[in-house]
């Protein structure tokens, strides 16, 4: 058995390898950031080549940083940014297109037409989803229509597609892997969850072959090899990141919850054998499969989370450094009455609407920087709120504690604004890098490195809890706020 996991985090700003040991220890990690490809309004790509060698790049790096040898490596476990779609030619392995991201709004017309047939109900009886252009279904039809309009080449199957962990796999292995986990085949809008296969009428009324997809394996198991060296490593845990993290904050329970920080937020919470429908704009996804078993959870998703401080850096330039956020944010003792809704994409759960638009309402002359990055700040812990809400009405279970992780948990005033508005505890685990230590948990339980779930609990350890102090009276008055701003934002495009 070797002595570490080695786990590739391809994300949706960067990829990224982290080597941990058998104390949950990271012995090395490599990062290299991903080009943005903007071709225009409101479309997101990436070029899937780039991935692919960006995360090479950084599995080698990492290996070459800690010292240790290929043998070392018990196995590897994958987790990756999900829906960002990827259709490649299956012989010379050339992607026939850019891969259009998760956050990518192009195929909202496409969405639209799937209502005017009459398939939102069956898409979200069957998927768990609700009809929206941030799957990855109208997407793969958008690169079809393009490339393969008459379907021959895909009903061939001289054409694949897969998202982000199937890209991956297939390039790892040479070739002889074309395999998705269950969790990214739950979000395509796709795959029924409940019989677990792909679906016949979401793929013949997109017009998309079965010949193209692929098989659907459990996150946790060996899915193929790839040679470093001379050494055949095992491939054997596979999860979409959200639920990476999910199971790397070891919510292996019903009703256990995390929210994930990133460039956007995507909160979960762990329901067990049975999927729970929500009521209220959430998604019922699956949270992991493991020995043919499944475990479902609903999920509510805030498209632009720590994305809005990396806005207010890039575009507006009132930032050199994202971590500044924190600081500033904290200079003053409150926005002022200004509020950010960071609707750049539209807005997802509650309210799915793809075209919202971002506004910042409540300005006067006295408005200056940092009560616009405070408003920045306070509109991500507003959009968790908004998801926090809406699964406490779905489960009729009050929230007892927040697991919080992603690069913007490091941010203390978000989290002690966050305890405060939900008027809840958060905690925040030391290994922030969650998503990249669920893939390992799942990869390590599938070799033996670690040996059940009861283990992964007892190596767990809390960095630090934030408590809420905010006053009931404020916290009403904050939202009350909050939902008006939204209400500016809502259906803004024509369309």
């Amino acid at each position: 058995m070797g002595k570490y996991i080695l786990t590739l985090d391809q994300g949706t700003t960067s990829s990224r390898a982290i080597l941990f040991d058998q104390r949950q220890n990271i012995i090395a990690l490599a990062q290299k950031e991903l080009r943005q490809i903007y071709p225009q309004e409101g479309w997101v790509e990436h070029d899937p080549i780039e991935i692919w060698s960006s995360q090479y790049a950084v599995m080698m790096e990492v290996i070459a940083q800690s010292g240790a040898q290929a043998s070392d490596i018990a196995a590897i476990g994958l987790a990756n940014q999900r829906e960002t779609t990827v259709v490649w030619d299956r012989v010379t392995g050339i992607p026939v297109y850019n891969a259009i991201c998760w956050q990518c709004r192009r195929t909202a017309d496409l969405v639209d037409a799937l209502r005017s047939d009459g398939l939102e109900e069956h898409i979200r009886k069957t998927t768990g989803l609700l009809p929206d252009a941030y799957f990855s279904a109208t997407k793969l039809k958008w690169i079809l229509d393009r490339v393969d309009p008459t379907r021959e080449r895909s009903q061939k199957g001289e054409l694949l597609f897969g998202t982000i962990d199937c890209w991956l796999v297939w390039k790892l292995t040479g070739g002889s892997s074309h395999v998705t986990d269950a969790t990214n085949a739950s979000r395509t809008m796709l795959y029924d969850i409940h019989h677990h296969c792909w679906d016949d009428t979401l793929l013949q009324a997109l017009r998309i072959p079965t010949a193209m997809l692929p098989e659907v394996v459990d996150c946790s198991g060996v899915v193929g090899y790839t040679q470093i060296g001379t050494i055949q490593v095992p491939i054997a845990g596979m999860a979409g990141d959200q639920q990476a993290a999910l199971f790397g904050q070891t919510c292996f329970a019903p009703g256990e919850t995390k929210n994930t920080y990133g460039t956007g937020c995507f909160l979960l919470m762990n329901t067990g054998a049975i999927p729970c429908e929500s009521k209220n704009g959430l998604l019922t996804t699956i949270a992991m499969s493991r020995n043919g078993q499944v475990q479902y959870a609903l999920e509510g998703s805030a498209f632009t989370g720590g994305a809005v401080i990396q806005w207010l850096r890039d575009e507006l330039g009132m930032l050199s450094d994202s971590a500044q956020a924190e600081a500033i944010a904290s200079s003053v003792p409150d926005t002022g009455g200004v509020y950010l809704v960071p609707a750049f994409t539209g807005l997802g759960a509650p309210y799915w609407d793809m075209y919202a638009r971002g506004c910042m309402v409540g300005l006067t002359r006295g408005t200056g920087r940092a009560h616009i990055v405070r408003a920045a700040q306070e509109s991500i812990a507003y959009q968790v709120w908004d998801l926090v809400n809406a699964m406490e009405k779905d489960t009729g279970l009050s929230l007892s504690c927040l697991n919080a992780d992603g690069g913007a948990s490091r941010d203390g005033f978000l989290l002690q604004f966050q305890a405060d508005i939900l008027g809840k505890p958060v905690r925040r685990p030391v290994v922030r890098e969650t998503t990249a230590l669920g893939a390992a948990y799942l990869a390590s339980l599938a070799v033996g490195f670690w040996r059940d779930t009861q283990e992964l609990r007892r190596l767990w350890r809390e960095d630090a809890a934030f408590v809420p102090v905010m006053d009931n009276d404020r916290r009403r008055r904050l939202l009350e706020g909050w939902r008006r701003a939204v209400d500016r934002g809502l259906n803004w495009v024509r369309h």
